[in-house]
Protein backbone atom coordinates (compact mmCIF):
# COMPACT_ATOMS: atom_id res chain seq x y z
CA UNK A 1 0.00 0.00 0.00
CA UNK A 2 2.76 2.48 0.84
CA UNK A 3 4.40 2.03 -2.57
CA UNK A 4 1.03 2.34 -4.30
CA UNK A 5 0.11 5.54 -2.48
CA UNK A 6 3.53 7.14 -2.91
CA UNK A 7 3.38 6.46 -6.65
CA UNK A 8 -0.06 8.09 -6.68
CA UNK A 9 1.11 11.30 -4.99
CA UNK A 10 4.18 11.51 -7.24
CA UNK A 11 1.88 11.53 -10.26
CA UNK A 12 -0.65 13.86 -8.63
CA UNK A 13 2.10 16.38 -7.86
CA UNK A 14 3.04 16.42 -11.55
CA UNK A 15 -0.58 16.94 -12.62
CA UNK A 16 -1.29 19.73 -10.12
CA UNK A 17 1.92 21.70 -10.70
CA UNK A 18 1.47 21.47 -14.46
CA UNK A 19 -2.08 22.87 -14.27
CA UNK A 20 -1.09 25.62 -11.85
CA UNK A 21 1.77 26.75 -14.12
CA UNK A 22 -0.69 26.85 -16.99
CA UNK A 23 -3.16 29.04 -15.12
CA UNK A 24 -0.42 31.33 -13.78
CA UNK A 25 1.13 31.85 -17.19
CA UNK A 26 4.27 33.58 -15.92
CA UNK A 27 6.03 31.61 -13.18
CA UNK A 28 7.16 28.00 -12.98
CA UNK A 29 7.66 25.75 -9.99
CA UNK A 30 11.22 25.36 -8.75
CA UNK A 31 12.01 21.83 -7.63
CA UNK A 32 14.08 21.00 -4.57
CA UNK A 33 14.96 17.39 -3.74
CA UNK A 34 15.93 16.76 -0.12
CA UNK A 35 16.88 13.86 2.13
CA UNK A 36 16.18 13.20 5.79
CA UNK A 37 19.17 11.75 7.61
CA UNK A 38 17.00 9.42 9.72
CA UNK A 39 15.35 8.01 6.60
CA UNK A 40 13.41 9.27 3.62
CA UNK A 41 13.14 12.63 1.93
CA UNK A 42 10.97 14.56 -0.42
CA UNK A 43 10.37 16.60 -3.54
CA UNK A 44 9.46 20.21 -2.81
CA UNK A 45 8.06 22.40 -5.58
CA UNK A 46 7.57 26.11 -4.95
CA UNK A 47 6.16 28.86 -7.16
CA UNK A 48 6.79 32.54 -6.36
CA UNK A 49 6.11 35.98 -7.82
CA UNK A 50 3.88 34.73 -10.60
CA UNK A 51 1.08 36.51 -12.43
CA UNK A 52 -1.56 34.75 -10.29
CA UNK A 53 0.27 33.10 -7.40
CA UNK A 54 2.32 35.22 -5.05
CA UNK A 55 3.64 32.09 -3.36
CA UNK A 56 2.69 28.45 -3.34
CA UNK A 57 4.07 25.01 -2.73
CA UNK A 58 3.10 21.51 -3.79
CA UNK A 59 5.27 19.08 -1.85
CA UNK A 60 5.56 15.33 -1.52
CA UNK A 61 7.57 13.49 1.09
CA UNK A 62 8.13 10.10 2.64
CA UNK A 63 9.82 9.67 5.99
CA UNK A 64 10.57 6.48 7.89
CA UNK A 65 12.64 4.99 10.68
CA UNK A 66 12.46 4.98 14.47
CA UNK A 67 9.48 6.80 15.96
CA UNK A 68 10.66 10.07 17.53
CA UNK A 69 10.05 10.38 21.27
CA UNK A 70 7.21 12.86 20.84
CA UNK A 71 5.32 10.41 18.61
CA UNK A 72 6.04 7.44 20.91
CA UNK A 73 4.31 9.40 23.68
CA UNK A 74 1.46 10.37 21.37
CA UNK A 75 0.84 6.75 20.31
CA UNK A 76 1.52 5.28 23.77
CA UNK A 77 4.32 2.96 22.68
CA UNK A 78 7.87 2.47 23.99
CA UNK A 79 9.43 1.87 20.59
CA UNK A 80 8.55 1.26 16.98
CA UNK A 81 9.31 1.98 13.37
CA UNK A 82 7.08 4.05 11.15
CA UNK A 83 6.55 5.11 7.54
CA UNK A 84 4.65 8.22 6.48
CA UNK A 85 4.14 9.80 3.09
CA UNK A 86 1.93 12.51 1.72
CA UNK A 87 1.31 15.42 -0.59
CA UNK A 88 0.76 18.85 0.93
CA UNK A 89 -0.07 22.06 -0.91
CA UNK A 90 -0.80 25.68 -0.08
CA UNK A 91 -1.41 28.44 -2.63
CA UNK A 92 -1.42 32.15 -1.81
CA UNK A 93 -2.73 34.18 -4.78
CA UNK A 94 -1.83 37.81 -5.43
CA UNK A 95 -5.41 38.97 -5.99
CA UNK A 96 -7.35 39.38 -2.69
CA UNK A 97 -10.49 38.17 -4.46
CA UNK A 98 -8.90 34.78 -5.13
CA UNK A 99 -8.93 32.56 -2.01
CA UNK A 100 -5.97 30.81 -0.47
CA UNK A 101 -6.31 27.05 -0.62
CA UNK A 102 -4.75 24.21 1.35
CA UNK A 103 -4.89 20.46 0.79
CA UNK A 104 -3.07 17.32 1.82
CA UNK A 105 -3.45 13.59 1.48
CA UNK A 106 -1.28 11.27 3.55
CA UNK A 107 -0.66 7.68 4.61
CA UNK A 108 0.93 6.28 7.79
CA UNK A 109 2.15 2.83 8.87
CA UNK A 110 3.69 1.64 12.13
CA UNK A 111 5.52 -1.68 12.66
CA UNK A 112 6.39 -4.10 15.45
CA UNK A 113 9.93 -5.36 16.12
CA UNK A 114 9.49 -8.04 13.42
CA UNK A 115 8.49 -5.51 10.77
CA UNK A 116 4.80 -6.43 10.74
CA UNK A 117 2.29 -3.63 10.25
CA UNK A 118 0.54 -2.98 13.55
CA UNK A 119 -1.48 0.02 12.40
CA UNK A 120 -2.05 1.93 9.16
CA UNK A 121 -4.29 4.80 8.16
CA UNK A 122 -5.04 7.56 5.67
CA UNK A 123 -5.73 11.21 6.38
CA UNK A 124 -6.17 14.45 4.52
CA UNK A 125 -8.61 16.96 3.15
CA UNK A 126 -8.85 20.33 1.46
CA UNK A 127 -10.10 23.70 2.66
CA UNK A 128 -10.66 27.19 1.30
CA UNK A 129 -9.66 30.51 2.90
CA UNK A 130 -11.23 33.48 1.10
CA UNK A 131 -10.54 37.11 1.93
CA UNK A 132 -13.69 38.33 0.20
CA UNK A 133 -16.61 35.94 0.26
CA UNK A 134 -18.47 34.97 -2.91
CA UNK A 135 -21.26 32.58 -1.96
CA UNK A 136 -21.17 30.88 -5.37
CA UNK A 137 -17.46 30.05 -4.90
CA UNK A 138 -18.13 28.51 -1.50
CA UNK A 139 -21.02 26.47 -2.92
CA UNK A 140 -18.87 25.30 -5.84
CA UNK A 141 -15.97 24.21 -3.63
CA UNK A 142 -18.21 22.33 -1.21
CA UNK A 143 -20.27 20.77 -4.00
CA UNK A 144 -17.16 19.22 -5.57
CA UNK A 145 -16.12 17.93 -2.14
CA UNK A 146 -19.57 16.47 -1.52
CA UNK A 147 -19.81 14.82 -4.94
CA UNK A 148 -16.46 13.10 -4.44
CA UNK A 149 -17.50 11.89 -0.98
CA UNK A 150 -20.94 10.72 -2.11
CA UNK A 151 -19.39 8.23 -4.54
CA UNK A 152 -18.14 6.31 -1.51
CA UNK A 153 -20.54 6.98 1.39
CA UNK A 154 -23.33 9.53 1.79
CA UNK A 155 -22.30 9.99 5.41
CA UNK A 156 -18.75 11.10 4.54
CA UNK A 157 -19.38 14.68 3.44
CA UNK A 158 -21.41 15.87 6.46
CA UNK A 159 -19.04 14.07 8.82
CA UNK A 160 -15.79 15.31 7.29
CA UNK A 161 -17.17 18.81 6.66
CA UNK A 162 -18.02 19.09 10.37
CA UNK A 163 -14.59 17.75 11.32
CA UNK A 164 -13.01 20.36 9.04
CA UNK A 165 -14.99 23.21 10.63
CA UNK A 166 -13.89 22.03 14.07
CA UNK A 167 -10.26 21.43 13.15
CA UNK A 168 -9.47 24.65 11.27
CA UNK A 169 -10.62 26.75 14.19
CA UNK A 170 -8.44 29.44 15.75
CA UNK A 171 -9.50 28.91 19.35
CA UNK A 172 -7.57 31.95 20.56
CA UNK A 173 -9.55 34.10 18.06
CA UNK A 174 -12.81 32.14 18.32
CA UNK A 175 -13.17 32.03 14.56
CA UNK A 176 -12.62 29.65 11.65
CA UNK A 177 -9.49 29.92 9.52
CA UNK A 178 -11.64 29.82 6.40
CA UNK A 179 -14.88 28.37 5.06
CA UNK A 180 -13.82 24.75 5.43
CA UNK A 181 -14.11 21.80 3.13
CA UNK A 182 -13.09 18.31 4.21
CA UNK A 183 -10.85 16.97 6.95
CA UNK A 184 -10.38 13.31 7.86
CA UNK A 185 -7.77 11.39 9.80
CA UNK A 186 -7.07 7.87 11.07
CA UNK A 187 -9.07 6.23 8.28
CA UNK A 188 -8.21 2.64 9.10
CA UNK A 189 -9.43 -0.73 7.90
CA UNK A 190 -12.78 -1.59 9.50
CA UNK A 191 -15.39 -4.31 9.05
CA UNK A 192 -17.11 -1.93 6.63
CA UNK A 193 -14.08 -0.63 4.69
CA UNK A 194 -10.92 -2.38 3.52
CA UNK A 195 -7.66 -0.44 3.40
CA UNK A 196 -7.97 -0.56 -0.42
CA UNK A 197 -11.38 1.11 -0.18
CA UNK A 198 -9.83 3.78 2.03
CA UNK A 199 -7.16 4.27 -0.65
CA UNK A 200 -9.87 4.59 -3.32
CA UNK A 201 -11.68 7.25 -1.30
CA UNK A 202 -8.60 9.36 -0.53
CA UNK A 203 -7.43 9.27 -4.15
CA UNK A 204 -10.93 10.28 -5.28
CA UNK A 205 -10.63 13.37 -3.09
CA UNK A 206 -7.13 14.10 -4.38
CA UNK A 207 -8.28 13.76 -7.97
CA UNK A 208 -11.12 16.22 -7.33
CA UNK A 209 -8.89 19.03 -6.05
CA UNK A 210 -8.27 20.89 -9.31
CA UNK A 211 -11.98 20.81 -10.15
CA UNK A 212 -12.77 22.37 -6.78
CA UNK A 213 -10.28 25.24 -7.02
CA UNK A 214 -9.26 26.21 -10.55
CA UNK A 215 -12.67 27.48 -11.72
CA UNK A 216 -12.68 29.88 -8.75
CA UNK A 217 -9.21 31.14 -9.67
CA UNK A 218 -10.24 31.67 -13.29
CA UNK A 219 -13.35 33.60 -12.27
CA UNK A 220 -11.60 35.96 -9.83
CA UNK A 221 -7.97 36.41 -10.91
CA UNK A 222 -8.59 39.44 -13.15
CA UNK A 223 -10.82 41.45 -10.80
CA UNK A 224 -9.23 44.84 -10.13
CA UNK A 225 -8.34 45.56 -6.50
CA UNK A 226 -7.10 48.44 -4.37
CA UNK A 227 -4.43 48.85 -1.72
CA UNK A 228 -7.19 48.60 0.89
CA UNK A 229 -8.23 45.20 -0.48
CA UNK A 230 -4.61 44.04 -0.34
CA UNK A 231 -4.22 45.31 3.24
CA UNK A 232 -7.26 43.26 4.30
CA UNK A 233 -5.88 40.16 2.60
CA UNK A 234 -2.58 40.56 4.49
CA UNK A 235 -4.34 41.12 7.82
CA UNK A 236 -6.32 37.91 7.29
CA UNK A 237 -3.16 36.10 6.22
CA UNK A 238 -1.92 36.86 9.73
CA UNK A 239 -4.69 34.67 11.12
CA UNK A 240 -3.64 31.94 8.69
CA UNK A 241 -0.09 32.10 10.04
CA UNK A 242 -1.36 31.98 13.61
CA UNK A 243 -3.28 28.78 12.96
CA UNK A 244 -0.40 27.05 11.20
CA UNK A 245 2.12 27.85 13.92
CA UNK A 246 -0.13 27.31 16.94
CA UNK A 247 -2.57 24.54 16.03
CA UNK A 248 -1.72 22.70 12.81
CA UNK A 249 -0.92 19.00 13.34
CA UNK A 250 0.98 18.72 10.07
CA UNK A 251 3.36 21.51 11.03
CA UNK A 252 3.90 19.99 14.47
CA UNK A 253 4.43 16.49 12.98
CA UNK A 254 7.08 17.85 10.62
CA UNK A 255 8.89 19.65 13.42
CA UNK A 256 8.77 16.61 15.75
CA UNK A 257 10.07 14.20 13.08
CA UNK A 258 12.99 16.41 12.07
CA UNK A 259 11.36 17.24 8.76
CA UNK A 260 12.83 19.80 6.40
CA UNK A 261 12.01 23.20 7.88
CA UNK A 262 11.82 25.04 4.53
CA UNK A 263 9.26 22.54 3.26
CA UNK A 264 7.27 22.60 6.50
CA UNK A 265 7.02 26.39 6.56
CA UNK A 266 6.38 26.87 2.84
CA UNK A 267 2.71 27.22 3.84
CA UNK A 268 3.39 30.69 5.24
CA UNK A 269 2.50 33.67 3.00
CA UNK A 270 5.23 36.12 1.90
CA UNK A 271 3.57 39.34 3.11
CA UNK A 272 1.46 39.61 6.27
CA UNK A 273 0.16 42.38 8.53
CA UNK A 274 -0.86 42.45 12.17
CA UNK A 275 -2.84 45.47 13.36
CA UNK A 276 -3.76 46.05 16.97
CA UNK A 277 -7.44 45.25 17.55
CA UNK A 278 -8.40 45.62 13.90
CA UNK A 279 -12.17 45.73 13.38
CA UNK A 280 -13.73 46.01 9.89
CA UNK A 281 -16.30 48.66 9.09
CA UNK A 282 -19.90 47.84 9.89
CA UNK A 283 -21.88 46.26 7.02
CA UNK A 284 -18.74 46.01 4.86
CA UNK A 285 -17.67 43.02 2.76
CA UNK A 286 -14.90 42.48 5.29
CA UNK A 287 -17.40 42.27 8.13
CA UNK A 288 -19.51 39.85 6.09
CA UNK A 289 -16.55 37.47 5.98
CA UNK A 290 -15.88 37.81 9.71
CA UNK A 291 -19.50 36.96 10.53
CA UNK A 292 -19.32 33.75 8.48
CA UNK A 293 -16.01 32.76 10.07
CA UNK A 294 -17.55 33.13 13.51
CA UNK A 295 -20.47 30.84 12.57
CA UNK A 296 -19.55 28.11 10.04
CA UNK A 297 -22.26 27.65 7.44
CA UNK A 298 -23.73 24.67 5.60
CA UNK A 299 -23.04 25.51 1.97
CA UNK A 300 -24.65 22.45 0.37
CA UNK A 301 -27.22 20.03 1.70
Amino acid sequence: MKEQFYKYIENLQDIITSKLEEIDGAANFKEDLWKRKEGGGGRTRVIENGAVFEKGGVNISKVFGELPEALRKQFGVKEGNFFACGLSLVLHPINPFVPTVHANWRYFEMYDDKGNIVTQWFGGGQDLTPYYLFDEDAVHFHTVCKNACDKHDLEFYPKFKKTCDEYFWNTHRNEARGIGGLFFDYLKETPKYSIKERFNFVTEIGDSFLESYLPIVNNRKNISFTKEHKNWQEIRRGRYVEFNLVHDRGTLFGLKTNGRIESILMSLPPTVQWHYNHVPEKDSEEEKLINILANPKEWVL
